[in-house]
């Protein structure tokens, strides 16, 4: 059942700009998420649970939100917020409960950029308003010249297999629907791609899997696509690594050994890995003329 709450401060203002989406702050309007995939980084990690059934809502997130940009606006702080870092931001009580939507007509107010990676297609709901903002937010003088864009839009895919996801990611569209989700945002005129983070170890990360995502964001007309690892938090029952772990055991038991040999007892993998992957990545996106990168 969605509880609400009361929030003091809404805006989270990063330390440094965030490399792969360049947002400098971010906002969530509800604690949890109903998209509820069992490798969320949020499952285990300082951010908490990821369960559908402690989700809160922040009522009060639009008015507190306004304060604390136009005290940025006029420091002329500009910078992208990233709506729903913890949360996919267009999850389905947003049907009802319209805080995102309430976000975002403050961000347009302030006129700061936004970045928004989502699994579902809500988001269309707000296409307007989305227009409004990619013509009138003000960037961080930096970024004005490169990317000369108010909005970045980006669908998230771990793997094209609907099998695989619709276990491990039960609350979202499928990979085939966020595909066409991309093609419906970029012919309304966006600046979109493909968040392929996390790519799942021994499933979706080899150089075929791979391809075959890049070769489908391609076809979909994604400007970008970026593609990195997965991490796995903790050891209690609702931690993303025990769920994880749970599915790999039901999906292949065979590579339940690998993943213990590539985290061990950490949450993320060897840096030889992480090198792996960036390599190819690279290598691929470079074969199929597409930016792995938001700004080249």
């Amino acid at each position: 059942m969605l509880q609400y709450k009361q929030v003091k401060s809404i805006l989270n203002k990063h330390k440094k700009r965030d490399t792969w989406f360049l947002d400098d702050y971010s906002v969530n309007p509800y604690e949890g998420c109903s998209c509820n995939c069992q490798y969320c980084y949020v499952r285990g990690s300082k951010y908490g649970e990821n369960m559908e059934h402690g989700l809160l809502a922040k009522i009060n997130a639009a008015e507190i939100l306004d304060k604390q940009l136009a005290n940025r606006a006029k420091k002329e702080q500009f910078g992208f917020v990233a709506v729903g870092s913890s949360t996919d931001a267009y999850m389905h009580q947003e049907s009802t409960e319209k805080i995102t939507q309430q976000l975002l007509q403050v961000l347009l107010k302030n006129k700061f950029p936004v970045f928004i990676s989502t699994k579902c297609k809500l988001i269309l709901r707000d296409i307007e308003l989305l227009k409004a903002i990619d013509d009138t937010a003000i960037l961080p003088t930096d970024l004005a010249q490169t990317l000369k864009r108010g909005l970045i839009l980006s669908v998230s895919i771990s793997t094209l297999d609907e099998k695989i996801s619709t276990r491990l990611e039960p609350g979202t569209a499928l990979p085939s629907e966020r595909l066409q989700l991309l093609k419906q945002l970029k012919a309304k005129g966006f600046f979109a791609g493909v968040n392929a983070i996390p790519l799942l170890p021994f499933i979706s990360d080899s150089a075929i899997e791979m391809e075959k995502i890049i070769i489908a964001a391609k076809e979909h007309d994604a400007d970008y696509i970026l593609m990195g690892g997965l991490t796995l938090f903790g050891n209690n029952v609702a931690d993303s690594k025990t769920l994880y772990y749970k599915f790999i055991e039901q999906y292949d038991p065979s590579l339940l050994p690998k993943y213990q040999q590539l985290y061990g007892n950490n949450f993320y993998t060897s840096f030889a890995y992480q090198k792996q992957l960036k390599e190819l990545a690279d290598s691929l996106c470079k074969k199929h003329q597409i930016r792995n990168s938001i700004v080249a």
